[in-house]
């Protein structure tokens, strides 16, 4: 990473659920919380623990200089669809590695809900 653009990445507390459209689109204890320059922080959740049968690849692709190639997914049930709502990094840069296999949630659509460990 540059020294002017630091991320970091660490264990994200406490038990985080996606939800979309009233569904549970993911729900881990295993989140990842990337901190990247002074951007928000973003959830990264593992592609283990989400429900694939929701998520649709797009031809939608992003390049970050420092991530590297995103990829997008389209949440999809029946005829409800956000389009490209979801963004994945197949083959991040070395240090971000530990991103490969999550999957992140544009926030305004999902709803992301995080609950500390009792």
């Amino acid at each position: 990473m540059a020294d002017d653009h630091p991320i970091t990445i660490a264990p994200a507390a406490g038990r985080v659920i996606v939800r979309w459209r009233g569904r549970n689109a993911a729900d881990t204890r295993r989140a990842l919380e990337l901190r990247e320059a002074s951007y928000p922080p973003v959830l990264y959740i593992p592609r283990e623990d989400a429900d694939m049968r929701l998520f649709e690849p797009t031809a939608h692709e992003t390049t970050c200089p420092y991530k590297g190639q995103a990829s997008y997914f389209t949440l999809r049930d029946g005829d409800a669809a956000d389009v490209d709502a979801v963004w994945s990094y197949e083959r991040p840069k070395p240090g971000v590695a530990a991103i490969k296999d999550h999957l992140a949630f544009y926030p305004h659509r999902v709803e992301i809900v995080r609950e500390a460990e009792a």
